[in-house]
C-alpha cells in the first residue's frame, strides 16, 4: 500500500458520514428505505487498575495505549483473581478480552519463577480458529516474559506440537482439539493440568443448542481431569449481550458463575436502517422482490465506490460467494482496480486463505468483504465503517454482534439491514420495534440430552473409569444413561467403576458440531487440489453429482459424490444454469411428551423420527426458468429429534370451508411460514429447523403439521415453540395476512430450502389452517 493511497483512505475514513452515505445508497438499489434509527453515543465509565496485576503485564498492556479500564474489566477481573468464575457479557467492542487477560497473564507471569518455567497454566477456549490465531497475536504483541503462549489446533504441525504439551504455559485452542486430543491423551498433558489456573471460554453465547450441548459436556469432563491432577481451575466467560448469561454459562459449565453485564465502555453513535428490496423487474403483484443478496450487492457496491470500508453478512455460503462476485462486477464497470479490493470469507476456505483475508481486511488492503457470520465473532476488525446485513441474521444478539464489527475504532458507523425475501424479515423491518424494542434471546442447549450425553460419557469412561460420584458432574441422569451403554457394549461395569469396553477412542466416533459424519472434502479433478469441505448432512444438497459449486466467485460442476471416500469431485466451468435439489420427507412420532388442547386443535411436543431423502435435482437458468429435472439415487437419511407438531380434525377443515383438495396446499403454506417466524420466539435460523406437513398423518390419524430440530436430539427450539406457542403462530397468521401478494410469496408463505419445490401451496388456505389452530389457543 502506497503512502498516497493510505492517506487518502485516512481522509476518507475520517470524512465518513453516514447519513450522507444512506442517502446516496437510496438511488443506488431498488428498494425502499423503511426506517433510520439513530443510537445516541455512550460514555465511557472508567476505573482504576487493580494493585494485584503482575507488573510485567501491567507495563505490557498500558504500553499499548491502555492508561485505564473500563468498569466492566475491573469488575470481572477483580473476581477472576479472586477465584470466581465469571461470566463477562457486554456489548461487541467493549474490551471484553481485558476482563480475562489480566487475571490470566498476570497468574502465568507469576507462574514462570517455578522450577518448571509454569507455576500457573491458563486455557483460552475459542469457538474458531480464526479468534484463537487473533487472541495468540494480541498477547504476542504484549510480549510478556514468561508467559509461553502457543495456538493448538488441528493446523498445529507435528513437529511443534510436543514443544507446545511439554513448555506452553498458556493454550490458546478450540473444543473441538480438546474433546479429540488433549482430554483423551491426558497423561502426556499431566504437568499442564497440574498447574491449570484459568479456563477462558471466549464467544460463549456461540454454545448453544447441540453444539452447545456437547461443548457443556467437553468442560464437564475438563473439570474431571484436572480435579485428577489436583487442580480446580476458575472459569472466566466471554460472551456477546444475550438474556441471563449467568444461567447460560452454569449450564454451559455446570459452576455458580456471577455475571457481570453493566457495559462501561464508550460507543459512537451508529445509524441503524431498515431496508425493502423492491420486486424485481417486469413482476405483477405476486412477483417475488429482489432478493437481499442482489440488493446488499449493489449497496455494497455504491458504498465502497465512495471509500466506504464495507463488510457484508450473507446467510449461506453461496450467498457469500454471490454477493462477492456482483461487487466485483459492479465496479469493474466504475473503478477497475477496485475490483480486486472485494474478496469473499466463509467456513469451508482452507486455514491459510482465511488468515489472509483477516490480514488483508486489517490493513485496508480490502476495501470489501462479503462474510457468513464465520466473521461475527471477535476478531478484530476494527476500522470498518459499514456494515450490511443481507437478511436477518437469525437472532438479536447475532444482529448486534455484525453490527458491533463496524465503528470499531470510536467513529459514527452505518449498520443497514436489507429484508430477505422471507415472512421474518419482512414482518421485522416493517415493526422495528420488534427489533430495536425487543428483549436479546437467551441461549438454549441441554447438557442432560441423552444423545449428547451417552458419547461423552463413553469418552469420560476411557479418560478415567466413570464412578456414581461423577452425577455430581454430568448430572442426575448418568445412571440411566450409564445402564443403557453398559447394555449396549460400550461401557464395563467393574468394581472401581465404569470403563470403556473396546480398544478404539470413543471421541474418534462424533464431532461436537456435526453428526458425527465425516466432512466432505471438495476436491478439483485436474489439479487434486482441496478447494474446501462441506458438513455431510448438506451433501447430499450441495455437491451431489451435477451440483453447480461457487468458489471465490469461480463455478464448477460436481462430477461425482463418493459417500464413502468423503469426497466430491468437480471440475472449473460455468455451465449457464445454477441447481436445486429436491427431496421428500416424513416423520414418526416417537413419544409425545407434553400435548395442549386448543379446542378442535391440539398441540403437541415430544420426540420423532424423521426420514429423508434427495430424490432429484432442477437446473435453472439465471431468470429462474427450471429446464430439467434429473434423478438421483442418493441414501435416506434418519434424524431421531424433538419437534412441535399440531393436528386439526377433517371436520374443522371442511366446517371452515376447506375441501380435500386443498389441504395440502393450505397446510405445506402455514409450515413453511411457521419455520421461518419460528426465531421472533427461539434463538434459531431458519436452517436450524425443518417442517413436514401431510393431509393424513398415519399416527395421529389428522391432517398434521410439524417443525422439528434439525439436530440428533434436539436443540431445544421446538420446545421454545411449544412454550410460546400463541405468540409463535399469531406473528405467523399475522405476517401471512399481512403480506400484500394474492397467491403466496417468500415473504410469506414459500420457502428457500423447500425440498417439493414450494408445491403445493395455499396462501388463503394457510391463513384459514392458522385461524383454526388459535381459535381457542390459551
Amino acid at each position: 500500500m502506497s503512502a498516497a493511497t493510505d492517506r487518502s483512505r485516512t481522509a476518507a475514513r475520517a470524512a465518513f458520514d453516514p447519513a450522507v452515505a444512506l442517502s446516496s445508497l437510496c438511488g443506488a438499489g431498488t428498494g425502499e428505505l423503511l426506517h433510520v434509527r439513530e443510537l445516541p453515543q455512550r460514555d465511557a465509565v472508567t476505573a482504576a487498575w487493580p494493585e494485584w496485576v503482575n507488573p510485567q503485564v501491567a507495563a505490557a498492556i498500558r504500553g499499548t495505549g491502555v492508561g485505564t479500564l473500563w468498569s466492566h474489566q475491573r469488575a470481572a477481573a477483580d473476581l477472576a483473581w479472586s477465584g470466581q468464575h465469571v461470566v463477562l457479557s457486554t456489548g461487541t467492542a467493549s474490551g471484553k478480552s481485558l476482563g480475562y487477560l489480566l487475571p490470566m497473564l498476570s497468574a502465568v507471569a507469576d507462574g514462570a519463577s517455578a522450577p518448571t518455567g509454569r507455576g500457573a497454566t491458563a486455557i483460552y477456549l475459542a469457538p474458531t480458529k480464526a479468534l484463537a490465531a487473533d487472541q495468540e497475536a494480541r498477547i504476542r504483541l504484549y510480549a510478556v516474559p514468561g508467559v509461553r503462549a502457543a495456538t493448538y489446533d488441528g493446523d498445529t504441525p507435528p513437529d511443534e506440537r510436543r514443544w507446545i504439551r511439554d513448555h506452553a504455559s498458556l493454550l490458546l485452542t478450540n473444543p473441538d482439539l480438546l474433546h479429540h486430543t488433549m482430554l483423551p491423551g491426558h497423561e502426556r498433558w499431566a504437568s499442564f493440568f497440574r498447574a491449570l489456573r484459568y479456563v477462558v471460554v471466549d464467544e460463549c453465547h456461540v454454545y448453544k443448542g447441540v453444539f452447545g450441548s456437547h461443548v457443556a459436556s467437553v468442560l464437564r469432563r475438563l473439570r474431571r481431569i484436572a480435579a485428577r491432577y489436583g487442580a480446580s481451575p476458575t472459569f472466566v466467560l466471554a460472551s456477546a449481550t444475550i438474556a441471563t448469561p449467568g444461567l447460560h454459562c452454569e449450564e454451559l459449565t455446570g459452576l455458580p458463575i456471577e455475571a457481570i453485564t453493566h457495559d462501561g465502555s464508550p460507543r459512537a453513535a451508529m445509524t441503524f436502517a431498515l431496508w425493502q428490496p423492491g420486486g424485481k423487474a417486469g413482476g405483477g403483484q405476486d412477483s417475488a422482490q429482489r432478493s437481499a443478496v442482489a440488493e446488499s450487492a449493489d449497496l455494497m457496491a455504491a458504498l465502497i465506490s465512495q471509500g466506504v470500508q464495507t463488510l457484508t453478512f450473507a446467510r449461506s455460503r453461496v450467498g457469500v460467494e454471490v454477493v462477492a462476485e456482483m461487487v466485483r462486477s459492479a465496479l469493474r464497470e466504475v473503478a477497475p482496480g477496485s475490483a480486486r479490493s472485494v474478496a469473499a470469507y466463509r467456513g469451508g476456505y482452507l486455514p491459510e486463505e482465511r488468515r489472509v483475508l483477516e490480514n488483508d481486511l486489517r490493513t485496508g488492503v480490502l476495501r470489501g468483504l462479503a462474510a457468513t457470520s464465520a466473521l461475527e465473532l471477535g476478531i478484530d476488525v476494527s476500522g470498518l465503517d459499514a456494515v450490511i446485513l443481507a437478511g436477518w441474521p437469525g437472532t438479536h444478539a447475532s444482529l448486534w454482534q455484525q453490527a458491533g464489527r463496524a465503528g470499531r475504532s470510536g467513529r459514527r458507523s452505518l449498520v443497514v439491514l436489507v429484508a430477505a425475501d422471507d415472512p421474518l424479515d419482512t414482518f421485522l423491518v416493517h415493526h422495528p420495534e420488534a427489533i430495536f424494542d425487543r428483549p436479546i434471546e437467551t441461549a438454549t442447549l441441554d447438557p442432560a440430552n441423552p444423545f449428547v450425553l451417552a458419547p461423552h460419557l463413553t469418552a469420560a469412561a476411557h479418560e478415567l473409569p466413570l464412578t456414581e460420584a461423577d452425577s455430581d458432574i454430568f448430572g442426575a441422569t448418568l445412571p440411566a444413561v450409564v445402564d443403557t451403554l453398559v447394555a449396549r457394549g460400550l461401557l464395563r461395569r467393574r468394581p472401581k467403576g465404569w470403563f470403556w469396553a473396546r480398544e478404539d477412542r470413543p471421541t474418534d466416533h462424533f464431532s461436537l458440531r456435526g453428526d458425527g459424519d465425516d466432512d466432505i472434502r471438495i476436491v478439483e479433478t485436474r489439479t487434486a487440489r482441496v478447494l474446501g469441505t462441506v458438513d455431510s448432512a448438506r451433501a447430499h444438497a450441495a455437491v451431489h453429482t451435477g451440483a453447480v459449486y461457487l468458489h471465490q466467485g469461480q463455478s464448477h460442476v460436481v462430477t461425482a459424490l463418493d459417500l464413502e471416500a468423503t469426497s466430491a469431485h468437480v471440475v472449473v466451468g460455468d455451465p449457464g444454469w445454477s441447481t436445486v435439489a429436491r427431496s421428500v420427507s416424513a416423520f414418526d412420532i416417537q413419544q409425545v411428551e407434553h400435548e395442549k388442547s386448543w379446542g378442535a386443535a391440539i398441540l403437541n411436543f415430544g420426540t420423532i423420527r424423521v426420514r429423508s431423502q434427495v430424490t432429484s435435482f432442477l437446473r435453472l437458468l439465471p431468470s429462474g426458468e427450471v429446464i430439467g429435472e434429473h434423478p438421483l439415487d442418493l441414501p435416506e437419511r434418519a434424524l431421531q429429534t424433538r419437534g412441535v407438531w399440531w393436528t386439526l380434525p377433517e371436520s374443522a377443515l371442511e366446517a371452515a370451508g376447506l375441501d380435500e383438495a386443498t389441504w395440502p396446499g393450505a397446510l405445506h403454506a402455514a409450515e413453511h411460514a411457521s419455520i421461518g417466524m419460528l426465531p421472533l420466539v427461539a434463538q434459531s435460523d431458519r436452517w436450524d429447523v425443518g417442517g413436514v406437513s401431510t393431509a393424513l398423518h398415519p399416527d395421529t390419524g389428522m391432517p398434521t403439521v410439524v417443525v422439528y430440530d434439525g439436530y440428533p436430539g434436539g436443540a431445544g427450539f421446538a420446545r421454545r415453540a411449544y412454550d410460546e406457542a400463541v405468540t409463535w403462530l399469531m406473528a405467523t397468521r399475522s405476517a401471512v395476512a399481512a403480506c400484500p401478494c394474492k397467491d403466496g410469496c417468500p415473504s410469506c408463505v414459500q420457502s428457500p430450502k423447500c425440498g417439493n419445490g414450494n408445491n403445493p401451496l395455499d396462501k388463503a388456505g394457510a391463513i384459514v389452517v392458522l385461524d383454526l389452530v388459535l381459535a381457542e389457543a390459551s
